[in-house]
């Protein structure tokens, strides 16, 4: 099974659409700068919270852009 496959069965296991290619590249693109910017622990719970907010992963990656440069 690759990554893929997994997130499509483990979206529809949750009655949930699987993820469209540009909210992947936009949480992964906003993982690693959770990751560069902080510890590799802030990647996996940065697209937590995104996920809980409620807003975009596009909208999430702008802010976490935000941080890493004021940083």
């Amino acid at each position: 099974m690759d990554a893929q496959e997994w997130l499509t069965a483990f979206a529809d296991r949750l009655g949930l659409d699987a993820l469209p290619q540009e909210d992947i590249d936009a949480l992964l693109d906003l993982a690693s700068v959770a990751a560069h910017t902080s510890e590799r622990l802030a990647a996996p719970l940065t697209c937590y919270l995104v996920g809980r907010s409620g807003i975009s992963p596009t909208e999430a990656k702008a802010i976490g852009e935000g941080i890493a440069t004021n940083s």
